[in-house]
C-alpha cells in the first residue's frame, strides 16, 4: 500500500514525538507529504460561567470579561500550537519531507476526519493515550473516533 498524503495528529504530549518520528519514516520511504495537525478543543478554551441573576452580579461586564479571558486563552493556545507545528515542519524539512500544518478549534476526532476528507489524505497517524472503560466512555477517545470515521487508512501509535 502506498501513502502519498499523510496527516499527523499532534499535541504537546511525549507520544507526539513518537507519532511524528513514525510519520517521518513513512513519508521518507514513500515520498509522501505531511499535513501536521493540532486541534484545540472547546474544553481547553472554555471557562465555566455560572449563570447568576442580575441581582447577584451577572452583569454585561462579567460576561464581557469572561469572553475576553477566553479569547486571550484561545490566542495563547493558538500561538503555542502554531509554534509547535512550525518546529515539526522544520524537522520534516531537514529530512527532505514536504510538510505543512493546520490548527483548528473543535472536536479533535471530527476535525481530523474533516481534514482527511478535504485534503484527500491517504493515511492518518494518531497516538493513543490508552483510556479504557469508564474513562473512555466519559472522556471519549479521539483515536477510536478516527478509526471508525476516517475516509482513509489510520495508523494508531501506542
Amino acid at each position: 500500500m502506498t501513502f502519498h498524503k499523510i496527516i499527523v495528529a499532534l499535541d504537546d504530549s511525549p507520544l507526539s514525538q513518537v507519532v511524528f518520528s513514525e510519520a517521518l519514516d513513512i513519508a521518507t520511504a514513500q515520498s509522501a507529504s505531511l499535513m501536521l495537525f493540532h486541534c484545540i478543543s472547546e474544553e481547553a478554551i472554555a471557562q465555566p460561567v455560572i449563570a447568576l441573576p442580575i441581582e447577584l452580579g451577572m452583569t454585561s461586564e462579567v460576561v464581557t470579561e469572561t469572553y475576553q479571558v477566553q479569547q486571550l486563552r484561545l490566542d495563547t493556545l493558538n500561538q503555542r500550537a502554531r509554534a509547535m507545528l512550525d518546529q515539526f515542519c522544520t524537522k520534516a524539512a531537514e529530512r527532505g519531507v514536504l510538510a505543512e500544518y493546520d490548527c483548528k478549534i473543535g472536536s479533535p476526532g471530527h476535525r481530523l476526519c474533516e481534514l482527511a476528507q478535504s485534503w484527500n489524505a491517504s493515511l492518518i497517524l494518531i497516538g493513543r493515550r490508552g483510556r479504557t472503560g469508564l474513562a473512555e466512555a466519559f472522556m471519549g477517545s479521539v483515536s477510536n473516533y478516527v478509526v471508525h470515521n476516517a475516509p482513509c487508512s489510520v495508523l494508531v501509535i501506542q
